[in-house]
């Protein structure tokens, strides 16, 4: 990440695939979320499929040792960062449902720097210059999660997938997570998960149970609150 959290402040705070806080907020005004993308990469493996997720350090005073998906807020840079493709018409238009059209790009952007920068995995290619062009035709939309009003450190955070096929590189760790490496959905199911963390697992099961036209027919949910599903707004 481009923008990294103060000394002596967790590394992985602004981390929506399970960060949350430290606790409940003492301002009368709540938090304004932040936007944030988490990536969902995912592929086959022998005993089913398997998705790419670390473990928080142990040595973290929030949530040591819990299991998330890579992602991160939307850095600044993110807004007019070149890609290599588009965002397809349909996570375009969902994204687009809660973002405006820039944003919807920036979330792509930031899904995929989050990747790389998290995982050293690389969904797109590289420019002359070394930096990554994603490849946001690769992006598939799967939901939409808000940090509860109670927390000091809120989230807008929107949940993608991509293929583990359209991504290269080594998998190697940044430092801000460990034991990175794919999971089978019951093995990282049977590890410590945020709650909302545990519910994008069971929504992803679900995506992959359907069919691309059914994918695109579903009803979008949003989870509020005390990690509510709700219908998208």
């Amino acid at each position: 990440m481009t923008d990294r959290p103060a000394k002596g402040r967790d590394p992985t705070a602004d981390n929506p695939g399970g960060a949350e806080g430290d606790g409940p907020g003492t301002n009368a005004r709540p938090a304004r979320p932040r936007d944030a993308a988490s990536l969902i990469l995912w592929r086959h493996g022998r005993d089913g499929p398997e998705v790419l997720m670390g473990l928080r350090h142990a040595k973290h005073r929030f949530m040591p040792n819990v299991l998330v998906f890579p992602g991160g807020r939307v850095d600044p840079g993110d807004h007019h960062a070149a890609a290599s493709s588009d965002l397809r018409a349909f996570p375009r238009a969902c994204l687009e449902r809660s973002a405006a059209p820039g944003l919807a790009q920036a979330l792509g952007i930031a899904a995929a720097r989050e990747l790389f920068e998290e995982t050293g995995l690389a969904l797109g290619r590289s420019d002359r210059n070394g930096s990554l062009l994603p490849d946001l035709g690769a992006l598939d939309y799967l939901c939409r999660a808000v940090t509860p009003a109670t927390m000091p450190i809120r989230f807008n955070a929107r949940f993608l997938i991509a293929p583990a096929e359209a991504a290269n590189g080594v998998v190697r760790g940044s430092g801000e997570l460990e034991e990175l490496r794919f999971f089978t959905l019951d093995e990282a199911a049977a590890h410590r998960l945020a709650t909302i963390t545990a519910k994008i697992l069971a929504e992803f099961r679900g995506w992959l149970a359907t069919s691309p036209a059914e994918r695109e027919a579903r009803e979008l949910v949003c989870f509020r609150g005390m990690d509510n599903r709700l219908p998208e707004l």
